[in-house]
């Protein structure tokens, strides 16, 4: 076992871009660790009032609500920047090394322009939301509150597609992010 305190996330990009991808990184970390917590706290604390003076929290379903849309929307830019997203790579494998790297440039960038199409989209959908002026019952704010974590996190990821194209072409090796190398580990062992 090994007592070393694992190294904070190092961008693969040089310059300005490697900044940005640091500065991102360091953000959804934040938004994702405390979403994760405030959510088990609000839980717990909602299992405590319930079992324990006969009356649940009466808006702990719709902070988790939130907190569920924050966390997936900001999950998706961290799984891009770690190279986790599921990969359909029967064919990808069969490529000679050229190929997989012309083929993940091509991958990333319309990855990355979906991603901006999708944030462009959300963007109307909560203006229409804003329009309609909905609120939460219990917490009685306007529901196009919630969602502003979806267009952030196309937003992120599509930036982060855009810079893996970008890592792509200007490296040697092929990337599944600006910092994972393509390829897969053995990480199974003999019992």
């Amino acid at each position: 076992m090994s007592d070393q305190v694992p190294e904070s996330y190092q961008s693969g990009l040089p310059g300005f871009l490697g900044t940005l991808d640091v500065a991102i990184s360091k953000v959804e970390a934040v938004i994702l660790a405390s979403g994760v917590l405030l959510m088990a706290l609000n839980t717990c604390v909602n299992v405590v009032a319930r079992f324990g003076f006969g009356k649940g929290l009466f808006f702990s379903g719709e902070i988790n609500r939130i907190l569920i849309i924050m966390i997936t929307f900001a999950g998706i830019g961290y799984a891009a920047r770690h190279g986790r997203h599921i990969r359909m790579s029967a064919l990808y494998d069969t490529l000679p090394v050229i190929g997989r790297k012309i083929l993940m440039v091509i991958i990333a960038f319309f990855t990355s322009a979906v991603m901006f199409f999708l944030c462009y989209y959300s963007v109307e959908y909560i203006a229409e939301l804003f329009d309609r002026g909905r609120i939460l019952p219990a917490l009685g704010f306007p529901i196009w509150l919630i969602y502003l974590w979806v267009p952030v996190g196309f937003a992120v990821t599509g930036i982060q597609y855009f810079l893996t194209g970008i890592k792509n072409l200007t490296s040697r090796d092929v990337y599944l992010s600006t910092g994972v190398l393509d390829g897969y580990a053995d990480t199974e062992s003999e019992v």
